[in-house]
This record gives C-alpha cells, structure tokens and sequence, in this order.
C-alpha cells in the first residue's frame, strides 16, 4: 500500500527541515555561536533527514532514477556519520567536516540528476 500524497508532503517537509538544521549546525561555529549547541542541531537535523529518506523511497519503475534516490539517501548516512564524528573526537572538525562535504556533494549531485532524468523520461513518453 503506497503513502498519500499528504504523508508524501510531510516527508518533503521533515527533509527540508532536516537540511537547514544541517546547514545550521555548519555555520554556527563559523561564527562562533556555538557552545556546543551546534553538534545538537546538526544531529537532530541528520537523523531527520536519514528518517525522512528511508520513509519516502522511489515507488517508479525506472532503475536509473531508483539508483540516483538510493545513493541520495547516503547522502543523509555520511551526515548522520559526521555527527558521530562530532562528539567522538571533539578536538578536531576535519572528520565531520570531510564527511559534511562527502554528504553534500552527494545530494548537490543528485539534486541535479534527478530532474534531468525525469525530464529526459518525459521527454520519450512524448515521443
């Protein structure tokens, strides 16, 4: 039994919110607002978006864009490693950072693909 499309807009929803948290928890000790809040709303904001992926998979039929929504999910499983790296090793940023960056090249990769491919996928069904 598929989701409707309001728990399907909900999900978008908690996936959105999930990556501003993400983005906030980055930028917070850039500006040095941070006393250790920011690895709480990086976290929060990871397994938000790890829950929001896992529960609003690809139901089509075509296996390219099922690969591309699958490795968009692990995008949010390095976010959600960086967040164990952020309270493993608190004296250094690399490892989270570097898993931070591996995360969001993934999902700026993906964020491009997709709509390519479903364009492309349109496009054939019209001709």
């Amino acid at each position: 039994m598929g989701q409707s499309k309001t728990a399907s807009r909900v999900w978008i929803l908690v996936m959105t919110v999930g990556m501003l948290l993400i983005v906030a928890g980055t930028v917070l000790p850039i500006w040095r607002l941070d006393n250790n809040i920011y690895k709480y709303v990086y976290t929060v904001g990871a397994v938000m978006l790890l829950v929001s992926r896992l529960f609003n998979p690809y139901k089509g039929t075509d296996i390219r864009l099922k690969r591309l929504v699958r490795i968009e999910s692990w995008s949010a499983i390095f976010f959600c490693v960086a967040a164990f790296f952020m309270f493993y090793d608190s004296t250094t940023a690399r490892d989270w950072l570097a898993f931070t960056l591996a995360g969001g090249v993934i999902q700026v990769y993906t964020s491009i693909m997709i709509p390519r491919v479903e364009a492309k996928n349109r496009k054939q069904r019209q001709n």
